[in-house]
């Protein structure tokens, strides 16, 4: 049996774990407390798919993460003790899709985004927002007072009917341009970024690569695949479209954040995305634990990874004083910008 036969992918959920696994044999390693960690390192030593990217990027050494956690393991662990020393060893990967889950907890690594500015104010999104706005699923959208239509995309955990987003966007036509807000979005189904995004090209665009783990070694991966993202059939948008971002866009958002950077007229406006480019596979523990992580690897149309995060057209923060006053900088600048 090859390796990914023993690992099954979620193929369109970028954050939500499932329950389906496929197990490491636990008559391998023991179930104690060295053998849980052994089992631990090596799923992730034979299956991870960004080591080589990391250890470029903060010279992460994975064998030497071995040996320092190696030694804090002993068979007189609680099993939240070596709940903690495990989930800590999976944080040297900086990784948002790595988890470990428990019947106790959720080993979780979260400063992609809690070590940088929100640049997000729920209190602000109500005051644009209003409370005659509009509910299509995930989206809430309006007419703002400039006559710049405004979504809100919070989640792409459900997919959009054709139809909805047609609805959505023939009550928008008449606005000038299109503000998409997608902070905050920590992602969902593939496809549902994709059914957003195929509104605002009208030709098949490449927008990325893609590739699959082929073996053991940390550097066995099949050619990139190229990613393809086609036009809708329905309505699509052919005025200017700002996309506005901070670091809570991570998962499936990131990417669709990858494919409207490829569209024509699009402008990416606020604070660098938080990353998560890597498809998740989960496997399980000895103990009956289960751990998610990165296993196949996404590159934009450069052919470069966007793990740690996708850079905006312009930088724009949400400032104190604006804060203050009820006013998002964000969205006045998108809208400053845009009717130009």
């Amino acid at each position: 049996m090859n390796i990914l036969a023993r690992l099954r992918p979620l193929c369109l959920l970028l954050l939500v774990p499932l329950l389906l696994t496929a197990c490491v044999d636990s008559d391998e390693l023991p179930d104690d407390a060295r053998g849980n960690f052994e089992a631990l390192w090596r799923i992730i030593d034979e299956h991870y798919c960004f080591f080589d990217y990391k250890r470029e990027q903060y010279g992460l050494d994975w064998n030497e993460v071995y040996q320092r956690y190696s030694r804090q393991m002993n068979d007189k662990m609680t099993e939240a003790q070596m709940f903690e020393v495990l989930t800590n060893m999976l944080a040297e990967l900086r990784d948002g899709h790595v988890n470990l889950y428990t019947a106790f907890d959720v080993g979780r690594y979260w400063s992609w985004h809690e070590d940088f500015p929100r640049n997000f104010s729920d209190d602000l999104l109500d005051r644009y927002l209003g409370t005659d706005y509009r509910i299509v699923g995930s989206l809430r959208y309006r007419v703002l007072p400039d006559n710049t239509g405004y979504i809100y995309c919070g989640s792409f955990q459900n997919e959009f009917g054709a139809g909805n987003l047609d609805e959505v966007l023939y009550y928008l036509s008449p606005c000038n341009a299109l503000i998409i807000d997608v902070r905050n979005n920590g992602g969902g189904k593939l496809t549902a970024a994709e059914q957003l995004a195929g509104r605002f090209t009208n030709e098949e665009l490449l927008v990325g690569y893609m590739s699959h783990k082929t073996g053991k070694g940390h550097n066995n991966f099949s050619a990139p695949e190229e990613q393809k993202l086609a036009p809708s059939k329905g309505i699509r948008w052919q005025k200017p479209v700002a996309v506005l971002t901070n670091r809570s866009v991570y998962s499936a958002a990131n990417e669709f954040v990858k494919y409207m950077k490829c569209c024509q007229g699009v402008t990416v406006i606020g604070d660098r995305t938080g990353g998560g480019a890597g498809m998740p596979y989960m496997s399980e523990l000895p103990c009956g634990w289960s751990v998610r992580f990165s296993a196949c690897p996404m590159y934009d149309r450069q052919g470069q990874s966007t793990e740690f995060g996708i850079d905006p057209d312009i930088s724009v923060s949400l400032k104190d004083d604006d804060y203050f006053k009820g006013i998002d900088t964000l969205i006045e600048y998108a809208c400053h910008y845009l009717g130009r």
